[in-house]
Formats: structure tokens, sequence, C-alpha cells
């Protein structure tokens, strides 16, 4: 279908995604496309990390979500399994909707659904939440009651609550944003009904932070980064490194 309304990039996407080795729990290719994509060995796996992306995610961009996915993997290594969640509709990034939480709110059920049937399938393994970006506004609307061992934040512009415990979740929340991230400056409140609230970085929120070196917003899951090394440090049940350590 994308081949016949002349869009070559989104049918060379698909095609890539229907390759034998790739590993799928779910796939719709409609309205910018929906993917539930495996990384690793699932059914072998005593970690399990599932990425929830931000703004601007779909198949047309999809290579960057499953790049940071593959590259997480390969630092967590054996017995580790990466789940690339993308669940719902983004946001754009400049529009409205990328400053309110509807998208979030519609997002919601589905990522608690989809966690507590891995929860069911894999009773005895601990699953990090590694949310990026506005999938840390979906995060965070899931994740009262919800059944995870650590819930990790890059690059949040906020949860909708002012502190941590307002998650109402026995998880250890994580939160780190890189230096030259300009997520630092959008505007906690602008209007009524835009924005998400308090920083998940400020000492007051109540997060445990770790460093995400200096680089931008999409450089979380960059290859060698201090970032993607500390993020498989939480989900390995390990302490992050510091800056100064790592350098």
């Amino acid at each position: 279908m994308a081949a016949d309304h002349d869009d070559r990039w989104r049918a060379a996407m698909l095609r890539a995604m229907a390759g034998p080795e790739r590993r799928f729990l779910s796939f719709d290719g409609r309205d910018g496309g929906r993917a539930v994509e495996v990384f690793g060995d699932l059914p072998a796996a005593e970690k399990i990390a599932v990425l929830v992306p931000g703004s601007d995610t779909s198949f047309d961009k999809y290579g960057l979500l499953r790049g940071g996915a593959l590259r997480l993997q390969q630092v967590l290594g054996e017995r580790s399994a990466v789940v690339a969640w993308l669940g719902y509709r983004t946001p754009t990034l400049v529009s409205l909707s990328a400053l309110t939480p509807g998208r979030a709110d519609e997002a919601a059920p589905a990522l608690r659904a989809f966690v507590r049937e891995l929860g069911a399938a894999k009773p005895a393994v601990r699953i990090s939440l590694l949310c990026h970006s506005y999938g840390s506004v979906v995060c965070g609307r899931a994740a009262p009651g919800l059944d995870v061992d650590r819930l990790i934040l890059t690059g949040s512009p906020g949860l909708t609550v002012e502190h941590a415990a307002g998650l109402r979740t026995r998880a250890a929340v994580w939160a780190g944003r890189a230096s030259g991230d300009w997520v630092a400056r959008v505007p906690r409140a602008l209007l009524a009904g835009l924005g998400f609230g308090a920083d998940p970085v400020s000492p007051g929120f109540g997060a445990r932070l770790f460093a995400a070196g200096d680089g931008g917003h999409s450089d979380y899951l960059k290859a060698g980064s201090l970032p993607l090394e500390n993020i498989a440090r939480i989900i390995s049940g390990q302490d992050p490194l510091e800056a100064r350590r790592a350098a």
C-alpha cells in the first residue's frame, strides 16, 4: 500500500521490518504505525527493559528506536531482553498535543496491560521501564500500581506529578538529563492544561539521579556513551557511574 501511494521510504521501512530475523509481539502498519519488537532472548531473559519512546516516533523514524534498543541490549548482554514498545500514537514534536497529557492518557492503559502480561509470562524476572521524552509522560500515567522494579526517565519534560511519590509505584524512580538536552528549556507550566509540572531531575522531585553526559535529546542510548552505560547498570541492579569516574 505504501508503494502504491509512492511512499518509498515507508515501503522500505516496512520491507525491512518483514525480515525473517525480526521478532514482533504485535504490529499494525496503520496511522503512523504501532509495533512491539523484541531484542535479545525474551524466553531466557533474567532482566527485561521496556523502552517507551517519545514524540515524533513512527515507522518513518523507527530506525532510531530500533538502534537504541539494539545498543542497550548489547550492553546488557546475555540473559537480557529489550522490548521497543511503540504502542501508541505519539504526538508530533511541535504541536499542542506534545504539551498536554492527552496522548499519554490514551496510551497508558495499553502500556499497563502489556507490562502486566509480560509480568505474568515472566513472573521471576525484574522489569524496568525506560521512558524517553514524552514517553515519560506515558509512563507516569501508567505507573500507579504497576509491578515494575525500576522506572528510568531520560529527557523528561515532566510526569504531571509534583513528586515521585505521586506516581504511586513501588518502582525505584531514576532520572537523568544530558547537559545538551533542549528539554531543560521547556516551561513546566505555560497555561492552564499545558505543561507537565515538576522537573524530574530537580532535587525536590525525589527521583534518584544518574549522570547522563553532555549529549543532546536523542543521545541517551548512543554507542559508548555514559548514559547508555549508566542505564544498563541501573537495569542490572548496579549503581550508576559518576561522571568523573567514567571519564
